[in-house]
């Protein structure tokens, strides 16, 4: 069966627009579930809203598709019950780090197990291609028709300062590195965010004339480089990608665990 056995094929073909990353970021992930050999009843994934969340849909695992932003949220609450099951949690750019925001930075602080997928298409594409926190500075969107002139977030750097215990980043063109990353961030134990850069040609595309998606993901090959490569030291412009934070540190559900224990013994 492979992957198949991991996927709900009534519901398919999919609702994403053509040359969207969010397939390729599926893709990527059913091998990573694959290679580590998880049986689909042991898995939980968590969505919010938004084109990444519909990926909860396409994956015969046990699936919660929830509201914007709260992911993280009821994935805590999945995970805090019955911590022997591997929670997923695929967010979008916005859903992620705009309303979902706190919840992102308290997951990150608290250590829990669980693995943050960011799919980073810098838009909010299902609602009409407004800006997000991660469309930057000098972006166009339907939302900014002058120009956006906010600041963006760095993924990275947000989940390393929050301290998030594996933070790693790759694109839609490095398939094998993504799958080879969200291998990793399954398999650790303890909060893992996990950014994947992904093109949306439909409206931050358009709008930024980026081209077709060919041409969006000839970015991601020629404008991101390993980290610290000797590439990155001559162009600092250049984003990094690979793992950036694999560290160990006290788990969540363990240390309340061990809470319990304390109190029970109280009595």
């Amino acid at each position: 069966m492979g992957t198949r056995e991991y996927i709900r094929e009534r519901f398919f073909p999919h609702l994403w627009c053509p040359g969207c990353g969010h397939g390729i970021v599926l893709n990527g992930l059913l091998h990573a579930v694959e290679n580590i050999g998880l049986k689909k009843n042991d898995i939980v994934m968590v969505s919010g809203i938004g084109c990444s969340a519909r990926i909860s849909g396409y994956l015969d695992f046990h699936t919660l598709h929830t509201i914007h932003g709260r992911a993280l949220a009821f994935a805590t609450g999945v995970k805090m019950s019955r911590p022997e099951l591997t929670l997923l949690v695929p967010m979008g750019d916005g859903d992620a780090l705009s309303i979902g925001g706190n919840h992102f930075i308290h997951a990150c602080r608290r250590n829990i197990d669980i693995t943050a997928i960011v799919m980073n298409n810098r838009v909010y594409g299902m609602t009409g291609g407004q800006y997000s926190p991660l469309s930057g500075y000098g972006t166009y969107a339907t939302t900014a028709p002058y120009m956006n002139i906010d600041p963006d977030f760095d993924v990275v750097a947000v989940a390393k300062a929050a301290g998030a215990t594996f933070v790693a980043r790759s694109t839609t063109y490095h398939i094998k590195q993504l799958t080879d990353v969200l291998e990793a961030a399954i398999l650790h134990k303890g909060f893992s965010v996990v950014e994947i850069m992904s093109q949306c040609p439909t409206y931050f595309g358009r709008k930024n004339k980026g081209g077709s998606a060919s041409d969006m993901m000839e970015v991601f090959r020629t404008r991101t480089t390993p980290i610290a490569s000797k590439e990155k030291a001559e162009d600092p412009s250049l984003i990094e990608r690979g793992v950036f934070e694999d560290r160990e540190a006290p788990e969540y559900c363990e240390e309340y665990h061990h809470i319990i224990e304390r109190a029970t013994k109280g009595r």
